[in-house]
């Protein structure tokens, strides 16, 4: 199955550029957040692929303006054609009044919130976020710190993928594309790639 991952800023090759030859063999989107919502409804109803997203921190607008024809998937293990998925958007809190933003606590107990849920599904396949974990990939200021707590999802149900956005390619020249964590190929998701399940 191919993938294509989102996150951040909008392809220009997708969106100002677009040809349904590019879409024709993407059969599931995973939108990690910070996108404009008329960019996911885009998606949606141009190509032949099923659209999930979590929220990003500067995704607000979702609540006045919904991505049309997607599904939100936070704080929920989807499951699509067999593929698990668990989806926890938002950021680290750096702002106190800022929207999807979690401090390390509270996204500790997000999860612990999700326990019949993963003990269901028997844990997941693909770890869906907009922040990045904890000394992978993450940043030095608050605002792009990794939560501990997804390391330690990964290092519990050691899922097939980690797909983030959050920390922009065009930050720097070290930050890799993907990685792996123990069993986990860990996929930065900024601004789009395709990856076969």
């Amino acid at each position: 199955m191919k993938i294509l991952a989102i996150s951040d800023e909008e392809s220009k090759y997708l969106w100002d550029h677009f040809e349904p030859d590019k879409m024709k063999d993407v059969e599931l989107i995973l939108s990690c957040g910070d996108l404009d919502p008329r960019y996911l409804t885009f998606l949606a109803t141009f190509s032949h692929a099923q659209v999930l997203y979590v929220h990003g921190n500067h995704d607000d607008k979702y609540e006045f303006r919904p991505p049309e024809g997607c599904r939100c998937i936070e704080d929920e293990v989807y499951c699509y054609n067999g593929i698990r998925i668990l989806g926890l958007g938002g950021s680290m809190r750096y702002n106190p009044n800022g929207k999807n933003q979690y401090t390390e606590k509270q996204m500790r107990n997000r999860v612990r919130k999700l326990w019949w849920k993963l003990y269901r599904s028997k844990g997941f396949d693909i770890l869906l976020t907009h922040a990045p974990a904890s000394g992978i990939n993450d940043g030095e200021d608050r605002a792009h710190w990794g939560f501990e707590e997804f390391n330690r999802l990964i290092e519990r149900y050691s899922p097939k993928y980690f797909v983030h956005g959050h920390i922009h390619l065009n930050y720097g020249h070290s930050i890799p594309r993907i990685q792996d964590y123990n069993a986990t190929k860990i996929i930065n998701a900024f601004e789009r790639y395709e990856f076969e399940y």
